[in-house]
């Protein structure tokens, strides 16, 4: 959006971050233009296209990482819990997808509504949790939390641009959707790097 608004300054926007159950329903509903989520929406209604990868990995503090750095899984009922978003968010999904693979099932658990309050509470030392990369490269970077590297992970997934395939684009969500798949890599190299 930065450089989108800055050609365009008479653009206004509003965005909401909400889980993806929410987003697809907006969609449904006619409510927004686009949604941005870490995965393709499950229905024939919507199209996207692929904006840059999201991978996500098994974070602790830096006590939590290091209490058992070869621990198992086994160790997440009887020590620190298991920190999932709340139920319709895209990372609860793929991290319970993860986890039951893993054949564990009956975890302690802590729920929380956003990114932010999952990364604040493996930061407080309260759990563990599985999140996207994309948000902790600072806290990554000095050190408060700490990837744990485990088979299967990072789980990758790709951040998608959706729209109902139904809906009248207003010539200024056109411009944005051209904008936004002409200069996707140009963006990726700028800020995702």
């Amino acid at each position: 959006l930065t450089e989108f608004l800055r050609s365009n300054p008479g653009v206004a926007i509003n965005i909401d971050v909400t889980n993806r159950e929410k987003v697809m329903e907006s969609q449904l509903e006619n409510e927004v233009d686009f949604s941005l989520v870490s995965d393709a929406l499950d229905n024939p209604s919507f199209d996207s296209i692929d904006m840059l990868s999201n991978d996500l990995y098994l974070i602790g503090n830096r006590e939590t990482a290091k209490m058992k750095p070869s621990f198992n899984y086994l160790d997440f009922k009887n020590e620190l819990p298991l920190i999932f978003r709340e139920y319709g968010s895209g990372t609860r999904k793929v991290m319970e997808n993860y986890f039951k693979k893993q054949g564990v099932d009956g975890l302690k658990k802590i729920e929380l509504m956003s990114n932010e309050g999952v990364k604040q509470a493996v930061i407080a030392g309260l759990g563990y949790s599985i999140m996207p990369i994309i948000g902790l490269k600072n806290e990554l970077k000095s050190g408060t939390l700490k990837i744990i590297e485990r088979p299967g992970l990072p789980i990758s997934t790709k951040w998608k641009l959706t729209w109902h395939k139904d809906k009248n684009l207003s010539p200024v969500a056109k411009a944005f959707l051209s904008y936004s798949s002409e200069n996707k890599e140009q963006i990726k190299k700028k800020y995702f790097d």
